[in-house]
């Protein structure tokens, strides 16, 4: 695909603006595709400042990269003008310490975690790899939110690794700083059938509060009410205190220090708790759901009405 002087000059001239630029799907609060939110995570654990660019607000933008670099699919890691590639390079070389080099920044902590598996885990854990065949090892991923994966993974010799009882368990960079401390259980109880997963890095559960508790913790200034009704919903009722919503969207909460202590309110609880546990997963390590939301508000002050 040939591409107009015109286009490859504006790409050159984003390209020396900024040393490192990301072209990517979306943004980087909000990535459009699992490739670029993969890009954007490896770069977040470096913790250095980038450009990027949305291709999917530039049609023009999005073909004319490709051609460009010869690449073709996006996203695309450019520093110092060079192309250095996808999601799957982006973070191949952040696990192996290449991109810190590049960077100039220190190298990735590879100390092998400290994890914890229990007799009843190992065993259905040994029975997976033996039926799995020779060359498998269990692999553990904890994103950013700790969200963990474990799957069965072919042995790979440049992976962070921990030998528990025999089994070999691998990990990228970030997870094997993450899963430290992790601990690894086989239930078959009311709470299901499979592997319970403890890790005491994960920010604290979402925590139910009583509207009298939210109240007077209100009164005392010891909370951040959110209220996630939208504005229509809200005019049937409200409380007599100030509050926060999200009509503007997360992103000025988000910013909060992460030791903010945040509590949400919908109508019923339900829309409140998933908005809760979306900040816990961010990080923030007080957050509560107000139990019954606004409808059991109502019933302990009758100045609000119920709906």
């Amino acid at each position: 695909m040939s591409l107009d002087p015109a286009m490859r000059q504006r790409i050159s001239n984003l390209l020396d603006s900024q040393r490192i630029v990301l072209f990517m799907k979306g943004e980087p609060r909000a990535p459009q595709c699992g490739f670029s939110a993969k890009a954007v995570a490896a770069l977040a654990e470096l913790g250095v400042d980038y450009a990027h660019v949305d291709v999917l607000a530039d049609p023009g933008i999005r073909d004319g990269i490709k051609a460009y670099g010869d690449w073709p699919t996006i996203p695309q890691l450019y520093i110092d003008a060079q192309l250095v590639g996808g999601s799957d390079i982006i973070e191949q070389m952040a696990g192996s310490g290449e991109l810190h080099a590049m960077l100039g920044l220190p190298p990735p902590d590879r100390t092998p975690p400290d994890i914890r598996i229990t007799d009843a885990a190992m065993d259905m854990l040994r029975g997976a790899l033996g039926n799995a065949g020779e060359g498998h090892a269990l692999r553990i991923e904890v994103d950013a939110r700790f969200n963990t994966r474990l799957q069965l993974a072919p042995l790979d010799a440049g992976a962070i690794a921990a030998v528990v009882d025999g089994i070999r368990v691998q990990f990228d960079a970030a997870s094997a700083r993450r899963a430290d401390g992790l601990s690894i259980d086989w239930v078959d109880d009311a709470r299901g059938r499979g592997l319970v997963i403890d890790n005491p890095n994960a920010p604290p559960a979402v925590r139910a509060l009583s509207p009298m508790e939210a109240a007077g913790k209100l009164a005392a200034g010891a909370i951040t009410l959110v209220d996630v009704r939208p504005a229509e919903e809200r005019a049937f009722a409200v409380i007599k205190a100030p509050f926060s919503t999200l009509d503007q969207g997360t992103a000025a909460l988000e910013q909060l220090p992460k030791d903010t202590p945040l509590a949400f309110l919908c109508h019923h609880g339900n829309r409140s708790g998933q908005a809760a546990e979306h900040f816990r997963q961010l990080g923030f390590t007080e957050v509560y759901n107000v139990d019954g939301g606004i409808d059991a508000w109502a019933r302990m002050d009758p100045a609000i009405p119920a709906y």
